[in-house]
């Protein structure tokens, strides 16, 4: 805008001045033989004289204002004289002759980048890729100078890059190569199962890829988006879906499982239950038969002798009074010793215990387990356990 300001100001200055010019030396003043008549004769030198003033007209109106440079606020201006670097400019109006020194302008403020490619997984599936990049050039290193204050033309952006274009092509060429190479380093179904590790590979692989030759500080680099083939999309859905009904039927079988070991385990409870009454209740029942054949032997007339069975330190030994239980003394149960001499004998009191027996098991319906019985030659012995 400045340029052409300048340019139309510049122009209406130099024809004014032209104009003024041609007008003064088309003006000739003559007098006559008697000196009393003026006449007006065009000057032979105002052809030549214009057109030299409109050729210094057009060459300065290119060169004056042309050698106005503006560099714009965020952006930074390198200047070569004859192609080699001389000096950088910030934002600012500047007067450099144009036929001599030009005017490298690059962005200064965070450049976003967005860059669309394609590659292939490890097990040969064709993804396309979306990659979002912020970069911002180092002021800084711009142009490089050595110990001296020498500007190093092959260093730096402005020596290595040229223009910001070129830079940020080589930029954009880095991250395609190093994102395939990371992308294609796994297969399909995994980068669709854990993307976000992928997309945080990329960046940093990035990152590292655009070092310090490249003189920018890479803002964030993010893997925005991966889209593989329809087909192959198609067929990771049905295998989600296959897989999802896999696992309902899991989960179904396991419950059912579950519910059928509950119902398995309630049966056995109860059945232990009922086994355990039934043993109580047999115990019981066998106990009670005991004492009763003991008091029928009393009762018919032979001798009972009641001594009392205790394990102490593990060695069962027979007391014949009750011992106080301790850790090392436990009581096992009641020795009963019938005498049979005393009574009808032996064979007959075996018969009447047996009968007798058969008698109870009948009346309340008891298992017809007999209790321990040891015979001997003069008596009985019964024992009661302790339960």
């Amino acid at each position: 805008m400045i340029k052409t300001i300048l340019t139309v100001v510049f122009v209406i200055i130099i024809f004014a001045l032209l104009g003024a010019i041609v007008f003064i030396l088309s003006k000739r003043s003559i007098k006559d033989k008697k000196g009393y008549v003026e006449a007006k004769k065009p000057n032979k030198l105002i052809v030549p004289l214009l057109a030299v003033a409109i050729a210094v007209v057009g060459i300065m109106s290119f060169i004056i204002p042309g050698s106005f440079h503006q560099v714009e606020a965020g952006t930074v201006a390198v200047v070569k004289e004859l192609g080699k670097i001389v000096d950088v400019r910030k934002p600012g109006t500047y007067f450099d002759f144009y036929m001599t020194r030009s005017y490298e302008v690059y962005d200064a403020t965070v450049q976003q980048v967005e860059i669309n490619t394609s590659a292939y997984s490890k097990d040969g599936q064709t993804m396309s890729l979306e990659v979002y990049l912020q970069y911002q050039i180092q002021m800084e290193k711009l142009i490089v100078k050595d110990d001296n204050g020498n500007i190093l033309q092959s260093e730096g952006i402005a020596g290595k890059y040229v223009t910001l274009s070129s830079l940020q092509s080589r930029i954009e060429t880095q991250t395609i190569e190093k994102t395939k190479a990371v992308m294609s380093s796994a297969e399909a179904m995994t980068i669709i199962q854990d993307r976000q590790t992928y997309s945080e590979l990329v960046s940093t692989t990035v990152r590292n890829a655009i070092g310090p030759d490249y003189y920018v500080n890479v803002q964030d680099v993010i893997l925005t988006n991966i889209d593989f083939t329809d087909e192959f999309e198609k067929s990771v859905e049905d295998k989600v879906v296959a897989e999802q009904d896999k696992q309902a039927a899991i989960t179904r079988a396991e419950a059912q499982l579950e519910v059928a070991k509950l119902e398995a385990q309630k049966k056995i409870e109860e059945a232990k239950g009922n086994a355990e009454a039934q043993k109580i209740i047999a115990q019981a029942t066998a106990e009670a038969a005991t004492y009763k054949v003991i008091e029928l032997a009393k009762t018919i007339g032979y001798t009972v002798q009641e001594t009392y069975i205790y394990s102490v330190n593990g060695v069962e030994t027979v007391y014949a009074i009750k011992q106080q239980e301790s850790d090392t003394v436990i009581f096992l149960g009641t020795k009963y010793v019938i005498d049979v001499t005393t009574g009808p004998g032996a064979d007959n009191f075996k018969k009447l215990v047996e009968d007798y027996l058969q008698y109870l098991a009948y009346l309340e319906k008891w298992d017809g387990k007999l209790p321990e019985v040891v015979s001997g030659n003069d008596a009985l012995s019964i024992i009661v356990p302790n339960n």
